[in-house]
C-alpha cells in the first residue's frame, strides 16, 4: 500500500514587514485585506499543528497543492522553503503553485529559485518547459501542473494554456500502467469560488482528462473540503480538494478549518483502490481527529 498525502493553501502566516517600494499595485489591496481579515484566519499554530499529526502519519509522499504566500513578497519566499522542508526532502514532497504564489508577475522568477528542487521530474534534463512535469514514487505517478498566474487586481482565475495542456495529453497515455494523480491549484471540475478565482481553461483540461484518464486529481484554491467527478474514458474520475492548511474558524465569516487528506492506494492497473481518510480540525472546535473515511471508485 502507498499512502499519499494532500493539503493546500497553507498562507504562511506571519506576513513579512513590506517596504513601501513593495505595496504598489495589486499587493498594496492583499496587503490591506491580510491586515484586516486575512492574518485571522490564516494561523501559524493551526498549519504546525497539521504538519506534526500529518508527520505522525508517516505517509509515504506529500503532495501541496500552492498558495503557500500571501502577496508573494521576497521575504515570503525562503520563509516557504523552509516549512516545505518541515514536511520533508524534496524528494518526499511534490508541489505545485497557486494563485498567491504568482501574486505578482515578478514572483514567478522565485518559484524556481527557491521550490525548484519539490517541482522537478525524475528526468530533470526535460525540465524546460518545467510543467507538467512527472515523479514516479513506487506505484503512482505524480503529475505536476502549473495554474498560477499574474492577474489583475480582484482576480484569482488560473490558466494552464494550450502548450501545458497538449504536453499532459502526450504525457497521459504514456504512464496509464501507473496511478496518475495529476496535481493543480485551480479546481478543474465546479469552483465554489465563482467566475473571478476559476481556472479560465478547464474545460480543455477536463476533455484531455476525458480523452486520456487519470485515477486522481488533486487541487487546492477553494479552501474547502470537495470532491467531484470528471468524465474520464473509462468511467469518472475524483477530484478532491482541502481546505486551507492554516485556517482557524473566525465569526461572521465561513470558513472550514484546516485538513488534509490521505489516499491509501493499493492493487494494479485496471484494479486500483483508494481509500481516502480526511483528518484535521473539527468544525465544533478541538483537537485534531479523523473527520471522515471513504473509498473512492478508481476507473478501471
Amino acid at each position: 500500500m502507498f499512502v499519499l498525502a494532500h493539503l493546500s493553501d497553507p498562507h504562511l502566516a506571519p506576513l513579512p514587514r513590506p517596504r513601501v517600494a513593495d505595496l504598489a499595485g495589486k499587493r498594496v489591496l492583499g496587503w490591506l485585506h491580510w491586515r484586516r481579515t486575512r492574518h485571522k484566519i490564516h494561523r501559524a499554530e493551526q498549519v504546525e499543528a497539521l504538519v506534526r499529526d500529518l508527520k505522525a502519519q508517516a505517509p509515504d509522499h506529500t503532495a501541496v497543492a500552492g498558495d503557500l504566500v500571501n502577496i508573494a513578497l521576497a521575504a515570503e519566499f525562503p520563509q516557504a522553503r523552509a516549512w516545505l522542508q518541515t514536511l520533508g526532502s524534496p524528494h518526499d514532497v511534490t508541489l505545485v503553485p497557486g494563485n498567491h504564489d504568482a501574486y505578482v508577475r515578478a514572483a514567478l522568477a522565485a518559484h524556481a529559485a527557491h521550490w525548484g528542487d519539490f517541482m522537478r521530474g525524475d528526468d530533470a534534463a526535460a525540465a524546460t518547459p518545467p510543467f507538467p512535469f512527472v515523479r514516479r514514487r513506487g506505484p503512482v505517478a505524480l503529475i505536476g501542473l502549473s495554474s498560477a498566474v499574474a492577474t489583475a487586481p480582484f482576480m484569482a482565475t488560473g490558466r494552464l494554456g494550450p502548450e501545458q495542456i497538449a504536453r499532459l495529453e502526450a504525457l497521459l497515455p504514456r504512464l496509464s500502467g501507473q496511478f496518475r494523480v495529476v496535481l493543480v491549484h485551480h479546481p478543474p471540475g465546479r469552483t465554489r469560488s465563482g467566475r473571478f478565482k476559476r481556472l479560465t481553461d478547464a474545460a480543455a483540461l477536463c476533455a484531455a482528462l476525458a480523452r486520456h484518464g487519470a485515477e486522481l486529481v488533486l487541487h487546492g484554491h477553494d479552501h474547502v473540503h470537495a470532491l467531484d467527478w470528471l468524465a474520464g474514458p473509462r468511467g469518472p474520475i475524483p477530484a478532491l480538494g482541502v481546505p486551507s492548511a492554516s485556517a482557524a474558524p473566525l465569526a461572521g465569516h465561513q470558513v472550514e478549518p484546516a485538513a488534509y487528506n490521505l489516499y491509501r492506494i493499493a492493487g494494479d492497473a485496471g484494479a486500483w483502490r483508494c481509500e481516502a481518510v480526511t483528518r484535521g480540525f473539527p468544525a465544533d472546535a478541538g483537537d485534531i481527529a479523523e473527520l471522515k473515511r471513504e473509498e473512492l471508485k478508481i476507473p478501471s
